[in-house]
């Protein structure tokens, strides 16, 4: 029993030599075994002075009086920590950092190649820098990949560490070890949030509001080009698709410029509703156009399916019942040249299938153009359907060969349901009152949140939906005035 024992303890002795002959620094291990007390101590080290503080493994740890910080000092964050060099022959100097690019240390503001303040010379007179190395990748000459080493043997390199004195300033620091240190411990921390511009939009949760505005200026000082932080105070208004906002950080001017897909935009933030989650949407349907086609643009906010597709050459009917939205619609036309393909109404999306979508789609299906029609409203569009039900009035006579050139539909839908595909479906056969089994394609756009999606279905409006006489749903457009002009 007691041999056992005893070749048990060799064993784990063995195994700790091994993890010590890969690791830095020391370690201790006390074993305790019944009716037998072991200590084991192992040293590696990789410098001449062995009382020199070790290098932090993630290489920077905040001072702890940063924490709960709500007025933002950069001062505070300057530290002074130890972290591992190799000297290289400054001749040689451009080639070694090449092949060690992997395991160099990258920070903001950051030189990786400094003076050696040794500033020793080999016997042969060459001189010598040093190369800083990130402590996540190298913590021992064991560390390097044979490649590396075979490169440092190429070029005469010894694979030697030695501690280097380094300065770290807020300047150097990312913006989420900034918030790591500022916010409790064990709290999310917030570093992303949607571009709109020189806007920065984030979704702050509760935890974070007292931070807002010091969260604001580390993501201005860490993000060029970001010139205004805002952060969402209210849900989506559903009839306007905008939101209330609060300036956290610089200037108070929500004017965005954007660019999507080689198109300008340019729009009120606080006032119309933007998402640059969607350009890869909006360049899918629109790829779908051909030249000669016809759009009918439901809710087309500033532009982003409607300014598009005229620049590929369709003839563009595009609505907006947000005042603001509709005026930065017809803006973008100008600005993008578009606006003798655009016509452009101020409308309830309703009121414009019943009104102007209804005047104009007798003629057109008579024609071989294509016809879409795109409802980006997910939170509504499916329900809006219902406004196609009997739109034609009864189906006319003809001849028995003749087809029908029917609008091709792109509906928006958001979904909680554990089969998504099936519930907008559902929903949108609901209010056509027709099914669409067999008839549709369904495209996930995106995960809006846990359990949420964002649904596209996409379907060729059915001719027992536009031409039916029974439908009680059906009236003519309400008296309002029609706000509808050309694109000057």
């Amino acid at each position: 029993m007691a041999g056992v024992m005893v070749r048990r303890v060799h064993r784990l002795l063995t195994l700790l030599d091994i993890y010590c002959r890969g690791n830095c620094g020391r370690i201790s291990t006390n074993l305790q075994i019944p009716g037998l007390s072991l200590s084991f101590h192992a040293h590696k080290s990789v410098m001449a002075d062995p009382q020199a503080p070790a290098a932090h493994p993630s290489l920077y740890t905040a001072p702890p009086a940063v924490r709960g910080m709500t007025e933002l000092d950069r001062e505070a964050f300057t530290q002074t920590i130890n972290v591992l060099a190799i000297r290289i022959p400054t001749s040689v100097i451009d080639k070694v950092v090449k092949s060690l690019k992997k395991v160099a240390l990258q920070r903001p503001g950051l030189k990786r190649v400094v003076d050696d303040p040794q500033n020793q010379t080999d016997s042969d007179g060459k001189e010598h820098r040093l190369l800083l190395l990130d402590p996540q990748s190298v913590s021992s000459p064991e560390s390097f990949s044979q490649d590396e080493a075979n490169a440092l043997k190429a070029f005469s390199v010894k694979p030697e560490l030695q501690r280097y004195e380094l300065k770290l300033t807020y300047d150097n620091l990312k913006s989420d070890e900034v918030l790591r240190a500022v916010l409790p411990e064990g709290q999310d921390v917030t570093s992303g949030f949607s571009r709109v511009g020189h806007i920065a939009h984030l979704n702050l949760r509760d935890h974070q509001l007292p931070f807002r505005n010091l969260i604001g200026q580390v993501i201005i000082d860490k993000n060029p080009g970001i010139t205004c932080v805002v952060n969402k105070t209210s849900t989506i208004d559903s009839t306007y698709r905008n939101f209330q906002m609060e300036v956290l950080a610089g200037e108070n001017n929500m004017v965005a410029k954007v660019r999507e897909n080689g198109v300008l935009y340019e729009f009120d933030f606080a006032r119309v509703y933007w998402n640059p989650r969607l350009s890869t949407e909006h360049e899918r349907v629109v790829s779908l156009l051909r030249r000669g086609d016809i759009v009918f643009d439901i809710f087309a906010g500033v532009g982003p399916f409607s300014v598009p597709a005229a620049r590929r050459g369709c003839t563009v009917f595009a609505n907006d019942l947000n005042p603001e939205s509709y005026r930065w619609l017809q803006h973008n036309t100008k600005l993008n040249k578009v606006q003798a393909k655009v016509t452009t109404f101020n409308l309830d999306g309703r009121e414009f299938i019943r009104g102007p979508v209804r005047e104009r789609l007798p003629e057109l299906m008579k024609g071989s153009a294509g016809i879409h029609v795109v409802m980006n409203l997910p939170a509504l569009a499916l329900e809006f359907l219902d406004a196609f039900r009997g739109l034609l009035g009864p189906e006319p006579e003809r001849e028995p060969s003749g087809e029908v050139n029917l609008p091709q539909v792109h509906c928006y839908g958001f979904s909680k349901e554990d089969d998504p595909q099936k519930d907008v479906v559902e929903r949108a056969e609901a209010a056509l009152g027709t099914s669409l089994q067999g008839r549709c394609t369904v495209h996930m756009v995106r995960n809006v949140a846990p359990n949420k999606e964002m649904m596209c279905v996409s379907f060729t409006m059915p001719t027992e939906v536009l031409y039916s006489s029974n439908n009680k749903d059906f009236s003519e457009p309400s008296p309002k005035r029609q706000k509808c002009e050309e694109a000057e």
